[in-house]
């Protein structure tokens, strides 16, 4: 006999209660012991008649209740069992919470519904628009149900240029949602369909519980063409209503989404027709009524009478500019004789016809002392006019 410790044995029992005969089951009972922890957590006892189980349910599950359960209520609580290692307790943890007297069906279809909610698929993002006029609308429905009657009625009715795509599928029975998603897979494939019609006629709950299956709601989400579900009346709602781009209450009324109505759309382009050929008139008359203002005017009338005033205003503008032109000249002339003086009498030109001379050696250096040239050497001489070419004998400093 093998001999465990206590915190052995709780694991073995705590692994034990992963079987998944203890997930995910549902259990009915009277809520007793309830406490509310300050933490957020629900702490309370399940009991029947003959027993009763521990139960917590987390904060971060409890906050989507609408009404906080109390000791009495007759709830089904759904959730797994598991151990409490510390204490050696059994209880069940508790995901969701409804009140008793809701059927499988029903309970099945609210924890699709959150589960569904909570990875996205119902957001309003992933909506897409249904096309204004559509080339080709599939109908995913029973061939011989009222709903596709009804469908067609109203489709042909509306707009008879509309193209009909009937898809058959089953709409009832355990086949009926792998056949609903098989048909949808297949309009969606048809390259001129532009929307597709998905539904039935009215039925109970358990007829329509078909549009709640998961399968067939993920392959709506992930459908590339837009689609409307049109199942049953219009208090009947789907886990497929949720997830379909828009919801018809009825058939009929999606057929009225999908098609448009051909006698309103002649009634709307005539209407445009209307106010076009009103806006043309008026932009006519409009530009009759300048035309005419032009043609009246003085300037057009007796344009030399126009051109008169600036003939004269050109004549005047032309004196002034030639007078200033002269002004202007006659002072830039004055200035460059002025100029011209001083530069003259700054010329060493004129320092050489009062007598004097410049004196440069051989290599052109202008020669001021005495010093800087050596006897015997030659020596240029600039008069007035002409140079003369001299030897030096000697040099003073005189």
């Amino acid at each position: 006999m093998q001999v465990l410790q206590v915190r052995e044995l709780t694991q073995q029992i705590k692994a034990a209660l992963d079987n998944p005969t203890f997930q995910n089951i549902a259990v009915e009972g009277e809520i007793s012991n309830f406490k509310h922890h300050s933490s957020g957590h629900m702490y309370f006892s399940l009991k029947d008649e003959y027993s009763r189980i521990r139960a917590v349910m987390f904060r971060s599950r409890n906050q989507r209740l609408t009404v906080v359960p109390k000791d009495g209520d007759m709830v089904v609580a759904v959730g797994s069992v598991g151990v409490y290692e510390y204490s050696g307790d059994y209880q069940l943890y508790v995901e969701q919470l409804y009140p008793q007297g809701m059927g499988l069906l029903s309970l099945a279809f609210e924890q699709l519904k959150k589960k569904l909610e909570e990875e996205g698929l119902f957001d309003q993002q992933h909506k897409r628009q249904i096309p204004f006029m559509p080339r080709c609308v599939a109908v995913v429905t029973s061939p011989t149900g009222a709903a596709v009657r009804d469908i067609i009625s109203v489709a042909r009715r509306r707009h008879p240029g509309v193209n009909l795509l009937i898809v058959p599928a089953l709409v009832q029975g355990q086949e009926a949602p792998a056949s609903l998603v098989r048909a949808l897979n297949l309009a969606a494939s048809q390259p001129d369909v532009d929307v597709i019609i998905i539904g039935r006629g009215g039925g109970s709950f358990e007829d329509l519980a078909v549009f709640n299956d998961e399968a067939l709601a993920r392959a709506i989400f992930s459908c590339p063409k837009p689609v409307i579900s049109a199942v049953g009346h219009e208090t009947d709602i789907t886990i497929a209503d949720f997830v379909a781009d828009l919801r018809a209450p009825t058939p009929s009324a999606a057929a009225e989404m999908a098609v448009p109505n051909y006698m309103e759309l002649i009634e709307h382009i005539g209407s445009l027709e209307l106010r076009l050929r009103r806006i043309v008139v008026d932009k006519v008359r409009h530009g009759r009524r300048y035309a005419d203002q032009l043609s009246n005017s003085a300037a057009l009338a007796r344009p030399i009478d126009r051109l008169r005033p600036l003939k004269m205003r050109v004549d005047e503008l032309w004196e002034r500019l030639s007078f200033s032109a002269g002004q202007t000249v006659e002072r830039s002339r004055r200035d460059l004789e002025v100029l011209a003086a001083k530069l003259d009498a700054l010329s060493p030109l004129t320092t050489l016809a009062r007598g004097y001379a410049i004196c440069t050696d051989s290599s052109g250096r202008v020669l001021t002392d005495y010093t800087e040239v050596n006897q015997g050497a030659e020596v240029a001489v600039q008069l007035k006019r002409g140079v003369l070419t001299c030897s030096v004998l000697k040099g003073e400093d005189k």
